[in-house]
């Protein structure tokens, strides 16, 4: 079946034909109609559209934007919301410690690095990874003993030591001072995790911690401001929790407290008032979120059911790449439009010139200037597309925004 651009070069060439047939000059007729047919030739319309796709296909690729579905990448210009999933996607999917409050700060994170070193928990990972990125003083500590749902103690330099949570307290009997538990309170109520550190029956000091929020992640929120695009998040975390992340990132809104299996209904809420919608996740819980969503955004170090569902996949752990899909979608989409009105527009104004409509005015074209017409329409078309490989989805200047460091 031919394309429709054809049956317009056909067309035209027939009515060029009976046209001057018709009038009694059946050589004009033909010479006409070999023009008419040489300038309606469709190649710039035939290129119009599947040159844009490639190229932004390719340049994406470059930029670690894989496309796996083409129609993802063309509806992200459309987008109302993007839809982050908080653990692995804005944050490292890890805890860290971002404070600690002691009279003599290294001392404590010492104390606590030695009691957890022989740990595999989490928590304990980042005390102990914490205090080799402050350089404190390595000591070493005995008898571990983890303590389920409490914490772990050790002896540390002759000294029984304990590292735990508000609960570790209440076993000791211990209360903390004024300023302890204000910081505390504080630290709780930004959704942070506190242990506290007890040596010889008292509380030296505390340590807080917190899942650690990726330094691009700012930047991405801001971005997609100011290209006019609402953030959102969704996470299992407590809703204060949720709170301190959206008030730190600047977060338009979430959805907290959300089991694994109800996150794809979460985002079918998102979507309500006909809002378009990207979910950005990169965990097997996000699967259907992703696929619910009007473009599915994976993170490639993801999960492979996560990449699978996706339409577009980061190969970064970047969420600023988010924003790279919509700048290309955007660009890609313009540069469609740009080349249509210039194929068709050629096509509209050229056709009549070369059927010898203003012949009567002594404007013809010959049959020569139509097939260079033709090739310059192609030439410009192509031209056209190529400027997208000018485009950066990320500004030069682009530098990781400083969070909360890690202690």
């Amino acid at each position: 079946m031919l394309p429709r651009c054809w049956y317009m070069a056909l067309g035209s060439g027939i009515v060029t034909l009976v046209a001057w047939w018709l009038i009694g000059r059946p050589e004009d007729a033909l010479v006409r109609t070999t023009t008419v047919l040489v300038i309606s030739c469709p190649h710039a319309l035939g290129l119009a559209i599947p040159l844009v796709i490639s190229i932004s296909t390719s340049l994406g690729a470059r930029n670690g934007l894989l496309v796996k579905d083409r129609l993802a990448l063309e509806r992200a210009r459309n987008l109302d919301l993007v839809i982050f999933d908080k653990t692995g996607t804005l944050t490292r999917g890890r805890p860290a410690v971002v404070a600690v409050s002691a009279e003599d700060e290294a001392r404590v994170l010492e104390l606590a690095a030695a009691v957890e070193a022989d740990s595999e928990h989490p928590l304990a990972r980042a005390i102990v990874e914490a205090s080799g990125r402050r350089d404190v003083a390595r000591a070493r500590g005995t008898d571990f003993e983890a303590l389920a749902g409490r914490g772990a103690q050790g002896t540390v330099d002759g000294r029984r030591v304990s590292v735990g949570g508000p609960r570790l307290l209440v076993e000791l009997g211990l209360q903390p001072s004024d300023e302890q538990r204000s910081a505390a309170e504080q630290w709780a109520s930004d959704g942070r995790i506190v242990l506290y550190v007890v040596a010889n029956s008292a509380v030296l000091g505390l340590i807080a911690l917190e899942d650690e929020i990726r330094p691009e992640s700012r930047e991405a929120v801001s971005r997609l401001h100011e290209l006019g695009v609402g953030v959102a998040m969704i996470t299992g975390d407590s809703r204060a929790v949720a709170e301190s992340v959206a008030r730190r990132l600047g977060i338009d809104d979430i959805a907290a407290e959300v089991l694994p299996a109800d996150k794809a209904a979460a985002v079918t809420r998102f979507k309500k008032g006909g809002r378009r919608v990207a979910m950005v996740g990169d965990g097997v819980n996000d699967a259907l979120a992703l696929a619910t969503a009007d473009v599915g955004i994976a993170i490639g170090a993801g999960t492979d059911v996560a990449v699978e569902s996706a339409g577009i996949v980061l190969v970064r752990d970047d969420p600023r790449d988010v924003v790279g899909a919509i700048i290309l979608s955007r660009a890609a989409y313009r540069k469609m439009i740009e080349n249509l009105v210039w194929a068709a527009g050629y096509n509209l104004l050229a056709i009549p010139i070369a059927a010898g409509v203003l012949e009567p005015w002594g404007i013809e074209l010959p049959m020569a200037v139509g097939a260079i017409a033709m090739s310059l329409s192609t030439i410009v078309v192509t031209a056209n597309a190529q400027v997208l490989r000018t485009l950066r989805l990320r500004p030069a200047t682009s530098q990781p925004v400083a969070s909360p460091a890690p202690a």
